[in-house]
């Protein structure tokens, strides 16, 4: 029997590998979460759990340069995923938007895609012991219909979820239209990440 994987999903995990980059970059997020009142009453009227910048900030790496000095680390990984991803492209990726996630103990996000990019991703700042990991759902899950349950012991390709677990510094690069979730965890600190999409 011959048995070929077809329609591969790439998933990247990398590090920043710049500790005191990474020390700036938790001092600008909790700068940003004291400052940012409209990210704050978002947060509140969203039932965000923390705070985030998603929706009342779009100029971060021009804003404050410690953002801007991550968006050139980000540039280089998203240009290999996306040479990774054999994508036909006149020029490399672009960053779209950058924002900041900060999720107080028990936060979670639920699933969701990240429409009208190509690639998205984040940065995990600061990571608590016991914090929420990332839950990736495989894309045909709705089409899958009569399908039984993987064995636990199935390769993460045959996996229906898998769940990859970040640490301070980790980067974590996907196609944007793949459905991804923040489970609940049972830390006792807040879980800092910067999250981001290229197009």
């Amino acid at each position: 029997m011959t048995i070929r994987n077809l329609f591969a999903t790439r998933f990247s995990e990398t590090a920043l590998a710049d500790d005191a980059l990474l020390a700036e970059l938790g001092d600008a997020c909790r700068d940003l979460a004291a400052q940012d009142r409209a990210g704050q009453a978002w947060s509140r009227a969203h039932g965000y759990r923390g705070y985030t910048s998603y929706a009342s900030l779009d100029d971060l790496p021009a804003r404050d340069p410690r953002f801007g000095d991550l968006v050139r680390h980000l540039n280089r990984h998203a240009a290999k995923f996306a040479e990774e991803c054999a994508f036909d492209l006149a020029r490399k990726p672009k960053l779209d938007s950058l924002w900041v996630n900060i999720l107080k103990p028990g936060g979670t996000h639920s699933g969701h895609i990240h429409p009208h990019s190509i690639i998205s991703g984040t940065l995990y700042v600061e990571i608590p012991p016991g914090a929420g990991t990332l839950k990736l759902e495989d894309p045909r899950l709705p089409l899958m219909m009569a399908a039984p349950p993987r064995r636990s012991d199935a390769p993460d390709d045959l996996q229906t979820f898998v769940y990859a677990q970040p640490a301070p510094g980790t980067i974590f690069l996907w196609e944007s239209w793949l459905r991804h979730e923040v489970v609940a965890g049972n830390a006792r600190a807040e879980r800092i990440s910067i999250s981001f999409n290229y197009r």
